[in-house]
């Protein structure tokens, strides 16, 4: 890797970082989407689903503050830019067949 391609790199990371502080801070706080729909269609939340390890996109461990909703943020950044980096890895290390 260049050093351009590692300064594109960085700078991509930092970017995603700022935005997860940002966020928090500029998010609205009144549902819409998915929950607004679920809200007004009475969906009950009776906890048969599935269970995101950061619901409502907080670390519960951190409180219910904007702390916890940028740790939330930059917890999941980092998982996708490693499983992103890790599969960029293994199809890298993967040798085409010389064709004859």
């Amino acid at each position: 890797m260049n050093k351009k391609d590692k300064t594109l790199i960085i700078g991509g990371v930092i970017v995603c970082l700022i935005i997860a502080v940002l966020s928090p801070f500029l998010a609205s706080p009144n549902p819409d989407g998915l929950e607004k729909s679920a809200e007004n269609l009475a969906v009950s939340d009776d906890g048969l689903g599935y269970q995101a390890p950061f619901q409502d996109y907080y670390v519960a461990a951190l409180g219910d503050g904007p702390l916890a909703e940028v740790v939330a943020l930059a917890i999941g950044i980092l998982i996708a830019l490693g499983v992103g980096f890790a599969v960029a890895y293994v199809l890298k290390r993967r040798k085409p067949k010389e064709s004859e």
